[in-house]
């Protein structure tokens, strides 16, 4: 790993290979080239929900539930796996199973959704890969134990060899979901989202799995580089390691909320684009944010390592905050009371205001407007 440690230059996601203002047009352009093939749903006699297009899962009406699916990739977090794998000698890829499945069913569940099957997608550099007795053991084990946790069926997956297209010893991971929304009135696609409710926000475990391109090349000129000691952590933890700390699923959470009587109006999970997902809904509201979560020790490295300014930190990681429940205000104590019951920080973090569309933390003094989010067609 080449490292250079005079380089005091910020880093951003973009210098990292990751240009949203390059991926999103892209994305846009494909939604409005799909959304012509919904009516093929009829021929079979169900239809589309047509505002779960450009939203976290797709939604199919088949009569008396909503089916709702998605696919979605690990990234690159499998190398930062593979790197201390080649310092330390342990395996790490239980807790990258987690993340792939997470990254799947946290998307999933945004709709309102209990996810029922998962498949695994595993492709590799080449047959080699799967020689390692311990890592493709920690993967199958870490990824049975993601499903027992979300209660749901691993039904298969396809595990090529792709030389010539992964680089040789890696591995590309990704996880398709498929759930349910039964009783109907679970959907929460926002039809229901207005002034007044209020947004809790649920704590993040690390940096999960989005910002890890920006996280590798800021240890590529670390001294110590992965090995490197987080200053901001009470408990001694390299950097690389803290990296690799698994995605929360957060199934267990909205799965106990509707058992609990609560239905949410809307909900994002909190991944790239970091707190502009708050965002995501197609009306225009604004999202005003008084109270925010301590940062991990991790984002706090990196933020100050990688010299982010707070706009462009809350802009790209989660900071401290995975997922974000928008719902009714006399719900928010309950849902927040939910999730410590489940053993998860949570808190009443903002409310839903008339205005344009735009994001205000005060107490960062950040604002975000509806053109920093290009996520819909």
């Amino acid at each position: 790993m080449p490292t250079d440690p005079t380089d005091l230059s910020p880093l951003s996601y973009g210098s990292s290979g990751v240009d949203y203002n390059v991926i999103d047009p892209f994305k846009v352009a494909a939604q409005r080239a799909a959304a012509s093939t919904g009516s093929h749903l009829d021929g079979h006699g169900f239809s589309e929900v047509e505002s779960s297009r450009g939203e976290s899962a797709y939604v199919v009406d088949v009569g008396p539930f909503y089916l709702a699916s998605i696919v979605e990739c690990l990234g690159s977090k499998a190398m930062v796996a593979d790197s201390m794998q080649a310092l330390t000698g342990k395996s790490f890829f239980a807790a990258i199973a987690q993340d792939t499945i997470a990254m799947a069913v946290n998307d999933l569940i945004t709709v309102g959704a209990t996810p029922l099957v998962v498949q695994a997608y595993w492709a590799a550099g080449g047959s080699e890969w799967f020689a390692d007795a311990g890592r493709r053991q920690a993967l199958i084990e870490g990824w049975k134990r993601a499903c027992d946790l979300c209660k749901v069926s691993w039904g298969g997956g396809e595990t090529p060899a792709l030389a010539g297209i992964v680089e040789a010893g890696r591995i590309d991971l990704a996880a398709s979901c498929t759930g349910i929304v039964s009783p109907k009135d679970r959907l929460s696609l926002g039809a229901h989202l207005g002034p007044g409710d209020a947004i809790v926000l649920l704590a993040s475990s690390g940096i999960h799995a989005n910002g890890v391109s920006l996280a590798r090349d800021l240890a590529a000129r670390l001294p110590q580089g992965y090995l490197t000691p987080l200053t901001a952590s009470a408990v001694p933890i390299g950097f690389g390691e803290a990296l690799l700390e698994p995605t929360v699923l957060y199934s267990p959470i909205t799965e106990a909320l509707f058992k609990a009587g609560v239905r949410p109006h809307y909900a994002a999970n909190i991944t790239g684009h970091g707190w502009r997902k708050l965002m995501r809904h197609r009306s225009a509201f604004t999202y005003r944010i008084h109270a925010v979560p301590d940062v991990p020790p991790v984002l706090k490295f990196i933020q100050a390592e990688a010299l982010l300014s707070d706009r462009d930190a809350y802009g790209t990681f989660n900071m401290g905050a995975g997922f974000a429940l928008f719902v009714a205000a006399e719900d928010a104590a309950q849902t927040v009371a939910v999730a410590h019951k489940a053993g998860l920080d949570a808190w009443i973090a903002g409310t839903v205001e008339a205005g344009p569309k735009r994001l205000v933390i005060e107490s960062l003094g950040l604002e975000y407007d509806g053109s920093d989010l290009g996520l819909r067609a």
